[in-house]
């Protein structure tokens, strides 16, 4: 090292897969993606990106069948063993993580990092909630992973991160009531009679993370235009975006609502892909999302 100048340490920027982004993007940007668990009674699978385990169209058939799929955190000693080899090579992380709002994934990392960066001295492992979730936060971090390829150190990427993760606007709408019922989102009575009257709430993530219902509306075309409307109010950027689509194996919904974004915006590349199966238990099938940068949540 010349005297006076620090070299930088190359880093590696790692999520995990209940960021939902696709397999091309993963792969162009050198995106670290580690999976989560999820199963169904006495199976456990891994959540990889290319869903080699269980394939998405088997986990939506299973979940309409009403089989009830459980989900699991990552936890520190799967951190540790995730993390390790990258510090081995002499490499730094900038992990972002799925929120903590939603899974104690969060907490379980920064116990993770504390510990090897005593173990490996000199090596840094920066974590950051991003207080977002499915295609929210895997458009937080394909914009991270550009800003890197961009040329931005670990701090200068680790404060851009905190500092635009609440203008990460998340709209979600849902065809089964009977999942929310089941997260604690609504009670009984309200799905039965959500149900019967065709209602399909609408729902954002809140500043802390929470996935929280905004309001009701009745009809799914309807639901889809309402979550469409709320990006017409807030958007920062409507000419180009990034905008991503996540949906629970209702393709054509999703190719509808890209539709509209694009007949109403000048944004002509919308990503679009599966909620996977971690957030999908939740969701259940038929939920279409709606991610892009506003001026608030």
């Amino acid at each position: 090292m010349i005297e006076g100048i620090k070299i930088m340490k190359d880093y590696v920027i790692v999520t995990e897969s209940t960021a939902d982004l696709t397999v091309d993007i993963i792969s162009k940007y050198g995106i670290k993606v580690m999976p989560m668990i999820f199963g169904f009674e006495n199976e456990s699978y891994l959540d990889y990106p290319d869903h080699r385990q269980l394939s998405i169209k088997e986990f939506y058939n299973r979940i309409r069948n009403e089989e009830r799929s459980i989900t699991g955190l990552i936890n520190v000693k799967m951190f540790e063993e995730y993390f390790e080899p990258i510090l081995k090579k002499g490499n730094d992380i900038l992990y972002l993580g799925f929120s903590s709002g939603l899974s104690g994934t969060y907490n379980s990392s920064l116990i993770a990092a504390e510990e090897l960066m005593e173990k490996y001295k000199g090596s840094r492992v920066e974590c950051v909630d991003t207080l977002a979730a499915s295609m929210g936060e895997g458009l937080l971090v394909y914009c991270a992973a550009r800003k890197k390829h961009e040329g931005f150190n670990l701090d200068e990427l680790k404060q851009w991160v905190q500092d635009n993760r609440l203008h990460l606007s998340h709209w979600f709408t849902v065809d089964d009531l009977n999942h929310l019922k089941r997260g604690g989102r609504i009670n009984a009575m309200t799905a039965t009679i959500g149900t019967a009257l065709n209602v399909k709430p609408v729902l954002h993530v809140d500043n802390e993370g929470h996935l929280v219902p905004v309001e009701n509306v009745r009809g799914r075309k309807k639901s889809i235009h309402t979550i469409l409307e709320h990006m017409e109010s807030t958007c920062m950027n409507p000419d180009g975006g990034p905008v991503f689509i996540s949906h629970g194996d209702c393709l054509e919904d999703a190719e509808y609502l890209a539709g509209l974004v694009k007949d109403k915006f000048n944004i002509k590349d919308i990503p679009i892909n599966y909620i996977g199966p971690v957030i999908g238990s939740h969701s259940g099938q038929g939920t279409i999302a709606l991610f892009f940068f506003g001026t608030e949540r």
